[in-house]
């Protein structure tokens, strides 16, 4: 394959005693004449390869049909009023629906109606406590740079903002709703309706990422904040005691390293479900007159198997857990006043259940999302009074779900790590296309769900492995620590040890393996591809952090430097160099068929890691599998339309099938 003429410039910088080459660097500037001429040349190189992949429509149009399942949202209530997201097969994005008492359901926020061109998504939403008001985010083209809006709800009028950089801003409403603490540009501001923004007072000025929470009835506001060493730092704040403006935190926790998410209960209890002294978890109390950890009281003590991730209080000494053991949800129930077991609230299947929402005003119903790998996600409610589960809301659209199976392996890791991995698979035998996904960052786990993208991989009689890699959250915070920063390495050799467990129990052969990540996990193929190009036929690398050198210098890199290091260090800049990807290629090799994704509406990741990559494994590879770079405008790093959806998933199948042997869909 002929690639476009990408020079290479003599660029090295000489940072603490390394000499790190950047010969690309041009294609960091997206409105140079040579970057969008190179870009040009690559997307008539990837539509020309597109135009030959086998079946291409087809996966197009299985991956349409399977998400015709549409998603529904748990409600939201607030006063007697509820709130929920659903979207239907028909629609392109998920539309905000609210009733009342008797009420018919309303559209509140519906984006296609707002933008016919599909490019405007529902970011966050907040109503305030009563239900009158509602706090809503609206991006375009990706960029989830948001701009806060508030309606009336009542009249769908919008009555204040917009407010823009409030990229996911939390929002915690005032009682009355004539005012809401928010967060623009990492900072915490209180705003009152009808004034404006250049009046809004700031409350926390450092440069953080905050979130923030408040009390059913708007007494306790509470403020968390990432911390430099990693967890969050923590206060709480009386708002009868003093001006909302003028809030006197006190602090909860600070410096402990330990990720805490509090809540003032309506019994006038501070729950705090930490991980402080515990790394899968524990749930304590207090009182929010001693808010500090010497005062804290156990109340569900840590599992040594299971992580605990959310908890809902009950009317009638009801409290639930939501615990996630070995990344399958369970829900147990305790006594509120003494956390003793009573016993665990009935779940569809082996899959998982999102967070619990309640009542603010209290009651005995909890609602939740439940998915496994072939159910579409459904609302269930739990009935204290009962003990027992019932399904509130199906999906909106009705599909047709392959059979498949699921095996649950635990393999070992190249430092005798035991790590586990989940294979969906049809029956068969014999080496079969497989493609293994891993994230491994973040403390962010990899559990089962509905995936209109994987299921028509092993519908068509291919494997599908999850590995659930250090770095991620499922076996708890020490399972986080242990991928990250200096110890990076050890997730990459997660993802390697998996590959090659997949190889020696026969689901597949190196021809045959592809392997694929996104964001974090899109760094990960980067450093499995360079690391072990022996090990993969292809390899898709979607909205990846490649250059990790200069990470920092564009998107939300700068508050990512808890989790991979900053090159500004120099012990840390040898962490980063030792496996970035973008510095680990080598003329000569060859490498697997690699399609690298990329769109220019990301404010998350700079597509430019994605170009640099592409330029320098085209400029290297010594084989005839080809690298490919598929550039997209208009969307960005998250949400965007089910059409642009389907399309890239389509396209992702259609190449990986392309690359390990997999005829197109059944």
């Amino acid at each position: 394959m002929i690639y476009p003429p990408a020079g290479r410039q003599p660029i090295v910088d000489h940072l603490h005693g390394h000499a790190v080459p950047d010969p690309y660097r041009w294609l960091e500037d997206p409105a140079s004449a040579a970057t969008r001429d190179w870009l040009a040349a690559q997307d008539g190189l990837w539509r020309d390869h597109a135009a030959t992949l086998a079946g291409r429509d087809a996966w197009h149009a299985r991956v349409a049909e399977l998400s015709g399942a549409g998603t529904v949202s748990p409600p939201v209530w607030r006063g007697q009023r509820r709130f929920l997201l659903r979207r239907t097969a028909r629609q392109e994005h998920a539309v905000l629906y609210t009733a009342g008492p008797g009420q018919a359901e309303q559209a509140l926020v519906d984006p296609a109606e707002l933008d016919p061109s599909g490019l405007t998504t529902l970011d966050h939403w907040q109503p305030d406590l009563d239900g009158r008001l509602l706090a809503y985010q609206l991006s375009r083209s990706g960029d989830e740079r948001s701009e806060l809006y508030v309606m009336d709800v009542g009249t769908r009028q919008v009555v204040d903002g917009p407010i823009d950089r409030c990229r996911y801003a939390p929002v915690a409403w005032l009682p009355g709703g004539k005012a809401f603490f928010y967060v623009r540009s990492r900072q915490v501001f209180l705003h009152r309706l009808g004034t404006p923004v250049g009046d809004d007072v700031v409350i926390c000025p450092a440069d953080r990422s905050y979130g923030l929470g408040i009390s059913h009835d708007g007494r306790w506001l509470t403020v968390a904040a990432a911390a430099d060493g990693g967890g969050n730092d923590l206060w709480l704040a009386d708002l009868s005691a003093a001006p909302p403006d003028r809030p006197e935190l006190r602090v909860v926790q600070e410096g402990t390293g330990a990720v805490t998410a509090p809540a003032v209960g309506r019994d006038g209890r501070l729950y705090l479900l930490t991980t402080l002294g515990a790394p899968r978890g524990r749930l304590c109390v207090a009182d929010p007159a001693r808010p500090g950890p010497e005062h804290w009281r156990e109340l569900v003590g840590p599992d040594p198997e299971a992580v605990i991730g959310d908890f809902a209080v009950l009317d009638g000494s009801v409290l639930l857990v939501g615990w996630t053991r070995h990344a399958i949800s369970e829900i147990s129930v305790h006594d509120l006043a003494t956390g003793e077991p009573l016993g665990q609230v009935p779940l569809p299947g082996l899959g998982t259940a999102g967070r619990m929402s309640t009542r603010p005003e209290g009651g005995h119903e909890v609602w939740f999302t439940y998915t496994d790998s072939v159910t579409p996600g459904s609302v269930h409610r739990y009935d204290a009074r009962t003990g027992r589960s019932s399904l509130w809301a199906a999906a909106p659209g009705t599909v047709e779900v392959p059979e498949l199976s699921a095996r649950r392996l635990v393999y070992t890791s190249a430092d005798g790590t035991p790590v586990r991995m989940v294979v969906l698979a049809r029956p068969g035998t014999g080496p079969r296309p497989t493609i293994l996904y891993g994230y491994g960052g973040f403390g962010l786990s990899l559990t089962p769900s509905y995936s209109s993208y994987v299921l028509p991989w092993v519908e068509a009689g291919g494997v599908f492995a999850f590995a659930q890699l250090r770095g991620g959250g499922e076996q708890g915070a020490q399972w986080h620590r242990d991928g990250m920063l200096d110890r990076k390495q050890n997730v990459f050799d997660d993802f390697v040890a998996a590959a090659e467990r997949l190889i020696a129990d026969g689901w597949t052969s190196a021809d045959r393996l592809g392997i694929c990540g996104e964001s974090n996990g899109g760094l990960l193929v980067g450093a499995a591809l360079t690391q072990r190009p022996d090990l993969f036929a292809a390899a898709v690398c979607s909205a990846p952090l490649l250059d990790m050198v200069r990470y920092e210098r564009s998107g939300l890199g700068p508050s990512w430097r808890s989790e991979y290091g900053t090159a500004a260090d120099p012990e840390q800049l040898g962490w980063l160099l030792g496996y970035s990807p973008y510095h680990r290629v080598r003329d000569g090799v060859d490498y697997p068929a690699t399609l690298l994704t990329a769109f220019d509406g990301d404010s998350r990741v700079d597509p430019c890691h994605a170009r640099k990559m592409c330029a320098a494994l085209q400029g290297a590879a010594s084989g005839s599998r080809p690298i490919l770079l598929r550039h997209e405008s208009g969307v960005g790093h998250g949400p965007r339309a089910v059409s642009r959806s389907v399309g890239l998933a389509g396209d992702m199948l259609a190449f990986l099938a392309a690359h390990t042997g997999l005829e197109r869909p059944r």
